[in-house]
Order: structure tokens, then sequence, then C-alpha cells
């Protein structure tokens, strides 16, 4: 789980304008994250299929967004896409 003051670092690297937080970049942005420490956990854990469970949730909710994103503006998609290094 990310710390309140990683969430924010991440939030101001990805956000659209000041008072963004919700915003498909900043959403996929912070599931990329939670996802890089899930699957930390999982290689050292391997039969924790709760957790596993879990990680397929967020890649699920990680690929809508990226959808929604690509269906709405395909620049933001390939931007968004490009700077997390997640392939198309």
């Amino acid at each position: 789980m990310l710390t309140p003051e990683e969430k924010t670092k991440i939030i101001e690297k990805y956000k659209l304008h000041e008072l963004d937080t919700g915003s498909p970049e900043v959403q996929i942005a912070l599931l990329t994250e939670e996802i890089k420490r899930l699957l930390l956990h999982l290689k050292s854990h391997p039969k924790d299929f709760h957790s596993k469970r879990g990680l397929l949730k967020m890649v699920g909710k990680r690929r809508k967004f990226l959808a929604y994103l690509k269906k709405e503006d395909t620049r933001r998609y390939n931007s968004i896409a490009k700077k997390i290094g997640i392939k198309k």
C-alpha cells in the first residue's frame, strides 16, 4: 500500500491541472505503482492467493482506465503509456 507521501508525489507528477487528483492519468499511475509493489510481494510469497486476486482486480481496473482514455483521447493515452512504460 502506498504511503500518503508517495501518493502525493505520484499525483504531483501526473496531474493535469492544479486541483487534479482523479483524472485517468493519475489513477492509472497510482494503480501501476500499487501493481509493481504487489508483484514484488508475490515474488517472495507465491502462495498468497488473496493478494494475487487483488492484483488481478487492479490490473483489470487499470485496463479499463486505459481503454477509456484510448477511446476519449489517443494522444493522452499514448503519453501516459510512454511515461509509465506499459505496452500498447
